[in-house]
C-alpha cells in the first residue's frame, strides 16, 4: 500500500526501514482516541466551514463504523499494512467513505495528531491507576479499623524498637498511597490542555477554533505554544515519576509483608489463593505475588529512565525519538495495574496472626523508654532515666527477664522511684494506648486517621 507522504519520494522504503519504522505493534492500543480526537476534529472543520457539513457527516459515521470494528476485533492491524494508528484509521476512513476521508487530515499534522491521542491515553489510564488506589486504601482501611487494638512492634533498622499497632502500620502505608493518588491528580491537572491545532509546529493557516474542539475532547484548555504543544512529553515522564514512586510503595509494602509471612516473623498467613508452592520441597508457602511487586518495581524506573534519556537532548519540535515514549509509559501503566489488582485481593484474604505480633513485641524489651518516661514523670531527668532502665534491660539479658516480670526489687535497686504502678505503666496496651498524640499508635488515634483517608476517600467521590 502506498505511503500515505509517498509524493516526494520516488524509490520505495526498504523493508526494513519500513518495519524499523513501524509503530502499529505498539501505538494501536490508542485506537479508540485517534478516533475520538480525529471525530472531534472533523466537527470543528465542518462546523468552521473548512470543509462541507455532509463530508463532516459522512467523517464521523465513517471512524464510528471503523470504531466499532476495533472494538470487536474485526480488524487487523499489522506493519505490513499500516505505519501506526494515525495512518491506519485515516487509510480505513478513505476506503470506507471514498474522497470525504481525504479531508480529514485538513488543518492536522501527525505531530499534533499523536500528542493529542497520548495525552487522552495518560488521561483515562490516570483515572483506573487512581480507582484501583481507591480500592487499596479502602482495603487498608478495613483491616486497620478490624486491628487498631493488636499491639505489634514497631521497628528502627529492623530491630524491635517500641510497641504500635497493626493497624497503625497499615495507616502508614495508606498515607503513601493518599499521597500517590495526590501526585496522580496533580499529574492530570498539570496535562489537561490540548494539543490539537499546533500542526507539525507551526500552527495552521486555516480558520480552525482549537477551544472548540478542546471542549468536545474534556479540555479545559488549549496549549498555548504550537512548537511546545507537538513537542512536550513533560506529562509523560511526570507520570512515570509518580508511578515509580507509587511502586516504591507498593514495594516496601510487599517487603513487609514477605517478612511477616516468614516462619521468623508469622505475623500474617496469605491465602492459598495468593501464594504459590515448590516444586521440590513440598512443605513451602511462598509469598510470589510480594517478591514479583518488588522486582517488578525496577521496570517501572526505567521506563522513567528511558524517558528522561530520550527526551533530554532533542531540539524543538518534534523529532522520531518520541516515538519510544509510548512503550515506556504503556509498559509503566501497564505494570503498575497489575500490581495493584493482585494486591487489594490479597490484603483482603490474608489472615493475621495477632497472638504471634503481641508475643513479638513482649520480647526485645519494647516498653524500655515508658519505663524511662515512668521515672521521668515522676521529677528524674531523662538522661538519668535512660540510664536507670540501660541498667534494668542488662539484669534482665543476664537473668532472663522481661522489664515485665522483673521483681520490684531489683527495679527499686536501681533507682527508689520505682514503685508496684510500674507495671502497669509498661503493659504493652498502655504503652500503645498512652501514645495518643497526633499521627501516634493509640487506638482511638489510628481511628481518627482512618476517618481522614475515608474522607479523602468521600471527597473524591465527589468531584
Amino acid at each position: 500500500m502506498a505511503k500515505l507522504w509517498a509524493g516526494r519520494f520516488k524509490k520505495e522504503t526498504d523493508q526494513a526501514v519500513n518495519a524499523f519504522n513501524a509503530s502499529i505493534g505498539v501505538d494501536q492500543r490508542m485506537y479508540r482516541e485517534d478516533i475520538e480526537g480525529s471525530m472531534a476534529h472533523a466537527a470543528m472543520l465542518s462546523r468552521q466551514g473548512i470543509i462541507t457539513e455532509e463530508d463532516g457527516r459522512q467523517i464521523r459515521l465513517g471512524l464510528q463504523s471503523i470504531l466499532k470494528d476495533m472494538d470487536a476485533g474485526a480488524i487487523s492491524l499489522t506493519p505490513e499494512q499500516y505505519e501506526d494508528i494515525h495512518m491506519a484509521n485515516e487509510q480505513l476512513l478513505t476506503e470506507r467513505i471514498g474522497e470525504a476521508g481525504k479531508r480529514l487530515h485538513t488543518a492536522r499534522s501527525r505531530n499534533d495528531q499523536v500528542a493529542l491521542d497520548l495525552r487522552l491515553y495518560v488521561r483515562r489510564e490516570i483515572g483506573e491507576i487512581a480507582g484501583q488506589i481507591t480500592e487499596l486504601l479502602e482495603e487498608l482501611c478495613t483491616l486497620a479499623e478490624a486491628n487498631a487494638e493488636t499491639v505489634m512492634p514497631g521497628y528502627t533498622h529492623l530491630q524491635r524498637a517500641q510497641p504500635i499497632t497493626f493497624g497503625h502500620h497499615l495507616m502508614a502505608y495508606a498515607n503513601m498511597f493518599r499521597r500517590d493518588a495526590k501526585r496522580l491528580e496533580n499529574c492530570l491537572e498539570g496535562m489537561d490542555e490540548m494539543p490539537l491545532g499546533c500542526g507539525a509546529l507551526a500552527g495552521t493557516t486555516y480558520p480552525i477554533d482549537r477551544e472548540f474542539a478542546a471542549g468536545e475532547l474534556g479540555f479545559s484548555r488549549v496549549t498555548d505554544n504550537s512548537l511546545d504543544g507537538v513537542s512536550d512529553r513533560d506529562y509523560c515522564m511526570e507520570l512515570c515519576g509518580c508511578l515509580s514512586i507509587l511502586m516504591v510503595h507498593l514495594s516496601r509494602l510487599s517487603e513487609e509483608i514477605i517478612l511477616w509471612c516468614s516462619w521468623e516473623f508469622k505475623f500474617v498467613e496469605l491465602d492459598d489463593a495468593f501464594s504459590t508452592g515448590s516444586s521440590i520441597m513440598p512443605q513451602k508457602k511462598n509469598p510470589d505475588v510480594c517478591e514479583l511487586i518488588r522486582g517488578k518495581a525496577g521496570r517501572v524506573f526505567g521506563d522513567l529512565q528511558t524517558l528522561l534519556v530520550m527526551m533530554k537532548g532533542l531540539p524543538l519540535a518534534y523529532n522520531k525519538d518520541m516515538q519510544e515514549d509510548k512503550e515506556a509509559v504503556f509498559d509503566a501503566i501497564d505494570t503498575v495495574k497489575a500490581c495493584l489488582e493482585v494486591l487489594t485481593p490479597m490484603m483482603a484474604t490474608m489472615t493475621v496472626l495477632p497472638d504471634n505480633m503481641r508475643a513479638a513485641a513482649r520480647k526485645g524489651f519494647l516498653n524500655a523508654t515508658d519505663c524511662a518516661d515512668y521515672l521521668t514523670k515522676k521529677g528524674l531527668p531523662f538522661r538519668d532515666a535512660y540510664r536507670a532502665v540501660g541498667e534494668l534491660v542488662a539484669i534482665c539479658i543476664e537473668t532472663g527477664h522481661v522489664l515485665d516480670d522483673l521483681p520490684l526489687d531489683q527495679y527499686q535497686a536501681v533507682c527508689p522511684l520505682f514503685e508496684a504502678d510500674v507495671y502497669q505503666a509498661i503493659d504493652l496496651k498502655t504503652c500503645v494506648g498512652e501514645r495518643k498524640s497526633l499521627g501516634g499508635p493509640a487506638p482511638d488515634e489510628v481511628r481518627r486517621q482512618i476517618q481522614k483517608i475515608r474522607a479523602f476517600l468521600e471527597s473524591r467521590k465527589s468531584e
